[in-house]
């Protein structure tokens, strides 16, 4: 039963607001409410991108195009699009209290579609990543990383789903999501780290004189005179010249500016991310308990042996304490009391 006594005028109101959502928590609303609507807007916001040839083109990085435009790069950027904009967008209703306690069947098919979705967008993400924001060694790791991170434990949550393990179901769960999220912070990162590089200066990054010309493709002339190396006698080395960082100079300086972000801001966002998660969940315990005995009680109905513990727990792989449900450890502590 939800308390309707609240300390101040404004709790009240706020009920007012989440608990028709079922949420029961004035905290659990509010991080949905932040990170729910950050990802939200962030998708809205790509929907345009789903138009591969147009409004993707003209809205990613200068230099992304060239490699993306045909070939097998461009089957993984249509795969990724075409993927992961609509997870994002089913991806805010599962985690909607109401949603999966009134329209339980919404919830599991939009949770089968949203994991399809997931590997598709993946096996998309590997696709291109050889050449992502130049295809740096650390780029190149990132997204395979995060592939194998979300793909592992989405697998892992839907492990649990299938043995009614539900706290280990919701905390697998909560990883794969965080995981993935960090493309959002991601975003900010590069463009502060892509806007603060000239300020310090130094940086530059190795492009093929090729990649340059394709960007100054209306200006050659432009392109002559701001990389002269490409035309010099020996000017290259094997027709790469390094490009400075500057952002907002020229369309190559932009994409070397973003390309030397890219996979520092990937580490720093996929760090703050997966450290944010368990965080999370180990300040909610009673909540991961709660559904551990909801788990225990259907999984004793459905006939499972070691129920409570049926699914992927750490008292059965680890070295846990074996979980007791709450009515027996009560028990057990009143014979000991006596």
């Amino acid at each position: 039963m939800v308390d309707t006594k609240a300390p101040n005028g404004f709790v009240r109101r706020m009920r007012k607001v989440y608990n028709p959502l079922g949420f029961q928590k004035g905290y659990n609303f509010t991080l949905w409410f932040i990170f729910g609507g950050a990802l939200f807007g962030f998708i809205l916001a790509r929907m345009q991108y789903l138009s591969v040839g147009g409004k993707f083109k003209d809205g990613t990085s200068p230099s992304e195009w060239y490699h993306l435009r045909d070939g097998h790069e461009r089957i993984g950027i249509t795969l990724h699009l075409a993927s992961v904009i609509p997870l994002g967008f089913l991806l805010v209703f599962q985690f909607v209290p109401w949603i999966r306690h009134h329209a339980l069947i919404f919830h599991r098919i939009n949770g089968y579609v949203i994991l399809l979705l997931l590997l598709i967008s993946n096996v998309g993400a590997l696709m291109i990543a050889r050449h992502t924001f130049g295809g740096e060694l650390e780029t190149q790791l990132a997204v395979g990383v995060v592939a194998i991170m979300t793909t592992g434990s989405a697998t892992l949550a839907y492990i649990n789903i299938k043995r009614l393990q539900i706290d280990q179901h919701r905390a697998w769960m909560l990883r794969t999501w965080f995981y993935a999220g960090f493309i959002v912070t991601l975003r900010i990162i590069m463009i502060l780290s892509a806007l603060i590089l000239p300020k310090v200066g130094g940086f530059y990054q190795a492009m093929p004189c090729d990649k340059i010309s394709y960007m100054f493709e209306d200006d050659q002339a432009d392109f002559r005179e701001k990389f002269p190396a490409c035309f010099a006698p020996n000017g290259t080395t094997n027709g790469w010249v390094a490009v400075p960082a500057i952002f907002g100079n020229s369309a190559a300086n932009v994409s070397a500016s973003l390309g030397l972000s890219f996979g520092m801001a990937g580490w720093l966002a996929l760090t703050l991310h997966a450290i944010g998660v368990e965080v999370y969940l180990a300040l909610t315990p009673k909540e991961g308990n709660r559904l551990r005995n909801v788990s225990y009680q259907r999984q004793l109905e459905a006939g499972y042996r070691h129920p409570g513990s049926a699914g992927l727990t750490s008292d059965r792989l680890g070295d846990a304490e074996v979980w007791q449900p709450a009515s027996q450890s009560t028990n057990e502590e009143k014979m000991e009391k006596r």
